[in-house]
């Protein structure tokens, strides 16, 4: 375990040397989601009956930053020692795909549920929240976490430059964030778009992670956690085969 506990503790080094841009930053910008979209809508949207909108914005805004950051650290990473040379000090010992997608990813996971904590550590002052069901606020943050981190290793491994990589976050990641129910309910939305929203996996995860503030949501969150367990699941055995095969990896 010494090859996988030491990339872990590089892949989180490497996101906390600079932290004013890998933690600050994010939280910054979710604090301006919140002061603006919180005061243009308080008095004229209420999604569930007794939240007022800027309590229900809280949650939304704490996973979107979780999602975002997690992606974004793994993938950075990737790309970075491709470009960059040094990812064949990473090949170069004798770690498995299993301790690869391990640290990648459990680093990945580190640096969401760090920044999320910190937009809700922040925002949690601007609005009255509740914790009805705790343990569901945790298994979603994890499994969100754990799925934008293997996301992002799959961006990595595939993405050659970084134009590929923007290209990935700019018209995957970002679209899917927000439009999965993080400034709105799907209730809101026509019939059509919200079939729609029912494809797109991010809508489970914040759902599900906002009902364990409100005991609330669009749909059944038990339901919401079986699809994205099974999402994690055939997304992570993808990333593996990736990592075995050393698909751009080993060239």
């Amino acid at each position: 375990m010494i090859g996988f506990q030491t990339l872990f503790y590089k892949e989180v080094l490497r996101f906390w040397k600079v932290a004013t841009q890998t933690i600050s930053a994010p939280i910054l910008t979710a604090m301006l989601y919140l002061l603006i979209f919180g005061h243009v809508l308080q008095d004229h949207v209420q999604v569930y009956k007794d939240v007022r909108y800027t309590s229900f914005l809280i949650p939304g805004l704490v996973m979107m930053s979780v999602l975002q950051n997690s992606f974004a650290n793994s993938s950075s990473s990737l790309i970075q020692s491709k470009i960059t040379g040094n990812l064949v000090f990473v090949l170069l010992p004798p770690l498995s795909h299993w301790e690869l997608f391990g640290a990648y990813v459990l680093a990945a996971m580190v640096r969401g549920l760090a920044v999320g904590a910190g937009v809700f550590l922040i925002t949690a002052w601007f609005a009255k929240l509740s914790f009805v069901a705790p343990w569901w606020i945790v298994a979603f943050a994890l499994l969100g976490a754990a799925i934008l981190g293997t996301m992002g290793l799959v961006a990595g491994i595939w993405a050659e430059k970084f134009d590929q990589l923007a290209a990935f976050q700019n018209f995957l990641i970002m679209p899917a964030t927000f439009l999965s129910g993080v400034f709105y309910s799907i209730h809101s939305l026509p019939p059509f778009w919200q079939a729609v929203s029912h494809f797109n996996p991010f809508f489970y995860m914040i759902d599900g992670f906002r009902y364990g503030f409100f005991g609330q949501s669009d749909i059944d969150p038990l339901r919401s956690l079986t699809i994205v367990a099974v999402f994690f699941v055939l997304l992570a055995s993808f990333a593996i085969q990736l990592l075995k095969r050393g698909y751009k990896l080993r060239h």
